[in-house]
């Protein structure tokens, strides 16, 4: 099972090393962010126009309704594959400060897929993509050299000096969204997905053969209802949900949010209190999407997007939940949180006019913790 396979491999870990801290590093100015991730059921769309340039432009009646992602084919081992799975032929292009494409990071440190398929980070800041006085886009920018920001990368495979340059290699006609997590294929050159979601499953999936942790699985079949209903109520209310918070410009919108937002926080408090997982006493898939938006919370969501009626650390069950997830060896390495608040808080001027990043609170996540009490299974 996967919980007793990661809490061997934690166990082994921790004998020989304490958890790492939260990576500090300098911050760099960012500009205007924009955030669109959710589902379709399509190969490829186009969406809305290129020089939208900001997550408020996907604001309807003063709310936010996040845009689909638009590269949705697949990587399979079934015969005759546009795409199989084979090492050293697929990149993954995230930003540190992206929940979304840290999903995918941590998907591929629990499977241990780091040798298989490689990896490259944006700057935390965004930079106009165009020098065209008449395109307003500013969007994920690589970094000129290795020395700019600590942890961000050059691209190494095309060049390219925005995440939007790989769209429009892959496409010249795109006029979507320029977004992260980026799977890119390095054979055909071009993206084969750029949703969170799907990328995970690929990664859970369809690399075993290569995988260091091919025992790991995510997804199991006797969870698979149970992790749907749970993504049901815990994509809406929390991951976006705090997304629908920060960005209303209705206080209507925003009561609505924040509401639904602490009740599925209290919902997770009181599951928390009977089982080590939200699933159970097994690590799955909702473990991680909800540790991606939870590692954020206190930093960046209770200040900048007024999530502020209660902290993580007000629930007990849930906080020490958060430090059990991130002492899961390589979990703290895609936590950053220089780039997570150097991100958030220079990014949206309507929200930020001065781009002030807060001061804290600086939570040792590496802490003991109770979760323990429960047997993994």
């Amino acid at each position: 099972m996967v919980g007793a396979a990661i809490g061997r491999i934690a166990a082994s870990w921790r004998v020989t090393q304490q958890p790492k801290q939260l990576r500090q590093q300098p911050l760099l100015p960012t500009l205007v962010v924009q955030i669109w991730k959710t589902s379709t059921r399509s190969g490829k769309l186009d969406i809305r126009s290129r020089n939208m340039s900001t997550a408020l432009s996907d604001l309807k009646n003063g709310e936010f309704q996040r845009t689909p992602s638009s590269y949705r084919h697949f990587i399979s081992r079934k015969p005759g594959a546009d795409f199989p799975p084979e090492a050293g032929r697929y990149h993954l292009y995230i930003s540190y400060a992206c929940p979304w494409a840290s999903r995918c990071y941590m998907f591929l440190k629990l499977k241990g897929l780091e040798h298989v398929i490689s990896i490259t980070a944006t700057k935390s800041m965004w930079d106009k993509t165009k020098e065209d006085p008449n395109d307003e886009h500013h969007g994920w920018a690589f970094p000129a050299d290795d020395k700019e920001e600590p942890g961000a990368k050059p691209d190494p495979l095309n060049g390219a000096k925005f995440i939007r340059d790989l769209y429009e290699l892959a496409d010249p006609d795109y006029s979507g969204r320029y977004t992260v997590p980026v799977l890119w294929d390095t054979k055909k050159k071009t993206i084969v997905n750029n949703e969170s979601s799907e990328i995970t499953r690929m990664f859970n999936d369809e690399f075993n053969e290569f995988a260091k942790h091919p025992e790991v699985n995510l997804f199991p079949e006797h969870l698979k209802s149970q992790i749907e209903e749970l993504h049901g109520w815990t994509y809406n209310s929390i991951n976006n949900g705090v997304y629908r918070a920060g960005f209303a410009t209705a206080q209507a919108a925003y009561d609505k949010a924040v509401n639904e937002l602490y009740q599925a926080l209290d919902r997770c408090e009181d599951i928390l209190s009977k089982q080590r997982y939200i699933a159970g006493n097994e690590f799955t898939e909702p473990d991680v999407r909800l540790f991606v938006t939870l590692i954020r919370f206190d930093e960046v969501y209770v200040v900048h997007f007024k999530c502020n009626k209660k902290c993580i650390r007000e629930y007990p069950n849930v906080f020490n939940y958060v430090k059990d997830i991130y002492q899961i060896p390589g979990i703290a390495d895609t936590v950053v949180m220089s780039h997570i608040k150097g991100h958030y808080y220079r990014s949206h001027p309507t929200i930020n006019k001065f781009k002030i990043i807060a001061a804290g609170p600086d939570i040792d996540y590496s802490s003991p913790h109770d979760r323990d009490r429960f047997h993994s299974s």
